[in-house]
């Protein structure tokens, strides 16, 4: 039998979180807004003990975000943050910047670090690299094709991890870009009105069919793409490729959806995993996501079949 990749999810309430793991999920992404990036919730380290503990109950892993852009204000207050997160048994860190790694040596914790520095992760020199320094997982760019991320695969001593389905990040800046610009209308400006479930979108002049989401919280504005990335039908090239994490982000998506993808992807991994001499692709599994895409937003590959732009 093939060895099944693991299933990350996002979530952004330890009861999504407990659903999605009912319906298939193997490891959680979560963490606090002010040491992670682009996080669906936000969890105190309160909510964050509570979550391992559930998730731990379920035989599942909790990953806890710290990718966040470190400024000189916070640097003191990482060591004892990691040592918070060990002593909460969480299974590991996903870090950008190398003051993680360093704050991690300094608090003397053994967790396992995931790197993930976005768009940057594009080589497996540079994951080598990380590898040398104490990271265990490379969190695979987006902008990758398949060839390139099998070819760093084959040439890491590190896991591989991919997103297979969701949106990406496609622009962020430090600024509140949306708030300021209502301000300068002269409109009254409420935080809740740039929140992530608000709608708003920006549309390019030459692509008006195409919506990319926008919204801000305390790390400033994201703007994401206007399709979804899609790997189900195609997941078992990754598989042969022994990648060994698949995401599904799950932000800006409903509970229900977000179950019925994870379910999906669920039954693909573990239909493959049993035989795949003799696999057969199911078209009900992608009919099942199919029914709660929104009209405006569309399925694709992302960057996997396309060659490499920056």
């Amino acid at each position: 039998m093939l060895k099944k990749p693991e299933l990350l999810v996002t979530a952004p309430t330890i009861d999504e979180m407990l659903r999605l793991i009912e319906a298939g999920a193997d490891a959680v992404y979560i963490g606090d807004q002010k040491y992670g990036m682009r996080l669906s919730g936000n969890f105190a380290m309160g909510e964050l003990k509570a979550a391992i503990g559930e998730a731990h109950a379920r035989k599942a892993k909790i990953y806890v975000a710290m990718n966040n852009v470190m400024n000189n204000d916070i640097l003191a207050e990482l060591p004892g943050y990691l040592s918070q997160l060990q002593q909460a048994q969480a299974d590991a860190i996903v870090f950008g910047d190398p003051a993680v790694l360093i704050a991690a040596r300094q608090a003397n914790v053994k967790l396992p670090m995931h790197w993930n520095p976005e768009m940057t992760a594009t080589n497996y020199a540079s994951a080598n690299y990380w590898a040398n320094k104490g990271a265990t997982r490379v969190v695979a760019a987006r902008e990758l094709n398949m060839e390139q991320i099998l070819e760093i695969k084959r040439n890491v001593a590190m896991e591989v991890q991919v997103q297979v389905h969701g949106m990406t990040n496609i622009f962020h800046s430090k600024r509140k870009m949306v708030s300021n610009y209502r301000l300068h209308q002269g409109k009254d400006f409420v935080e809740e009105e740039v929140a992530l479930d608000q709608g708003l979108f920006l549309v390019e002049e030459e692509r008006k069919d195409g919506k990319f989401p926008i919204y801000e919280d305390r790390n400033g504005t994201h703007i994401m793409s206007c399709e979804d990335i899609c790997m189900l039908e195609n997941l078992h090239e990754l598989m042969d490729g022994h990648i060994d994490s698949f995401k599904i982000e799950g932000l800006l998506k409903t509970t229900a959806y977000n179950e019925a993808v994870v379910r999906s992807y669920r039954q693909a991994i573990d239909a493959y995993a049993a035989g795949p001499t003799d696999y057969g692709f199911d078209p009900q599994w992608l009919e099942a996501i199919e029914q709660l895409q929104p009209e405006d937003r569309p399925l694709s590959y992302g960057f996997f079949y396309k060659e490499q732009v920056y």
